[in-house]
């Protein structure tokens, strides 16, 4: 249906009709990805069944960028604006441990992070508005990408193949267990932590635990090296800033009774403000420079940059707050804090601004409470027919009126 405003000749959709209409099949997709989970760069099933259920859609024009994402483009009948709609595939190294009909059939594989829904609502939005191709005023463009979590991560390769050149804008939904089933969280600018790895080997001298005076103990020197390490964020920054620097994994040794010749650390950091992340290899390394001259050791030292924070721009930002508010009430939204979980969302940023929601799918009183990245995690299936709603929504404000 067509209505008038302002002069202006928009089209007006039962979103909520169309979305609980396709609920049922965005749950069955989504249990389907959940049972078929695959780990990152590994996605050819999740692919190619992504694929072929597009292609039956119609109206949309399939690509893949890398060998194991799709890109669909939903390309309007008149000119206008380029909206992306982003959606990750992969599964983590989980083994799960939740007795359900739909549980992973790979063992040592789960979706433990809600992508097998996010992938499942993108389809739902997708469905909905291939329908409506004549009315698209600009391009909807659709991304199921890849390797979410493992850096480099898919975007990246998503963005360098071209994939995301020419867009405007772009919004992406992300499932929740810690918010309550429905609730939408928002945030306007920094919305999730930039994640970084460091990696350090501290060369000492071997020999008999016996005789340490005869040796060069890297486990000693390393132990102080990690306990240094905490005054980064206590000494070096500011107490209003969010820093985490976390020593992850270590490596020495090979019996009781030998000190070993060396010792490895591994971790990682995560902040929001770029100079402090500039900043943050810098001090690491003075602190193993002088903890291992002081015993005599030597070291090498080496830092990685994961991805950088999602920045939520103001006005996509503000686009999908108001679309929000107009269809479930103030009542449904909640304003978040920053989340220091990484996210390469921030890799389309580069290439446009956008907005990354987070849509809650907890619930206590169906069992709903495990963490992300938990052997038990699940959530609230009712929360995707709202996620394939707000997608729907969006592109009818950007591409439809």
């Amino acid at each position: 249906m067509n209505v008038e405003r302002k002069g202006v000749v928009t089209v007006s959709l039962d979103t909520k009709r169309l979305a609980d209409e396709l609920a049922e099949q965005v749950v069955a997709w989504r249990r389907h990805l959940h049972q078929h989970p695959e780990l990152s760069f590994e996605e050819e099933q999740t692919s190619q069944y992504v694929y072929e259920t597009l292609q039956s859609f119609g109206n949309l024009e399939l690509s893949r960028p890398t060998k194991t994402s799709v890109v669909a483009r939903l390309i309007g009948s008149q000119p206008g604006p380029v909206l992306g709609m982003r959606a990750d595939m992969d599964a983590l190294p989980i083994h799960e441990e939740n007795a359900v009909p739909y549980a992973s059939g790979k063992a040592g594989v789960m979706h433990a992070c809600g992508h097998d829904g996010h992938t499942a609502m993108l389809l739902g939005a997708a469905k909905i508005l291939s329908q409506y191709k004549d009315k698209i005023k600009g391009e909807v463009r659709f991304f199921f990408q890849h390797a979410e979590e493992l850096p480099p991560g898919g975007a990246v390769e998503i963005v360098r193949a071209g994939a995301a050149d020419g867009l405007d804008s772009i919004i992406g939904i992300h499932l929740a267990s810690y918010m309550p089933v429905g609730k939408f969280g928002v945030l306007y600018g920094a919305l999730t932590s930039s994640t970084d790895r460091f990696d350090i080997k501290i060369q000492g001298k071997g020999g008999h635990s016996s005789q340490p005076e005869s040796a060069i103990d890297p486990v000693v020197i390393g132990a102080q090296v990690i306990t240094a390490l905490q005054q980064i964020v206590s000494r070096n920054v500011s107490a209003l800033d969010k820093v985490v620097l976390s020593v992850t994994m270590l490596n020495a040794g090979t019996a009781y009774n030998i000190i070993p010749d060396s010792m490895t650390l591994t971790g990682s950091t995560r902040c929001f403000d770029a100079k402090i992340r500039e900043n943050l290899p810098v001090w690491i390394e003075r602190i193993v420079k002088g903890t291992t001259e002081a015993h005599g050791a030597s070291y090498e030292f080496s830092f990685s940059h994961g991805y950088t924070s999602v920045v939520n721009d103001q006005q996509v930002t503000k686009l999908m707050e108001d679309t929000i508010r107009e269809r479930w009430g103030e009542e449904d939204i909640i304003y978040i804090d920053p989340l220091m979980p990484g996210e390469d969302f921030s890799e389309y940023l580069k290439k446009a601004p956008g907005c990354f929601i987070q849509l809650g799918a907890g619930n206590p009183e169906k069992g709903f409470v495990y963490p992300h990245h938990h052997p038990r995690f699940d959530f609230d299936e009712d929360a995707l027919a709202r996620g394939v709603e707000l997608f729907v929504r969006a592109a009818q404000k950007v591409v439809m009126e």
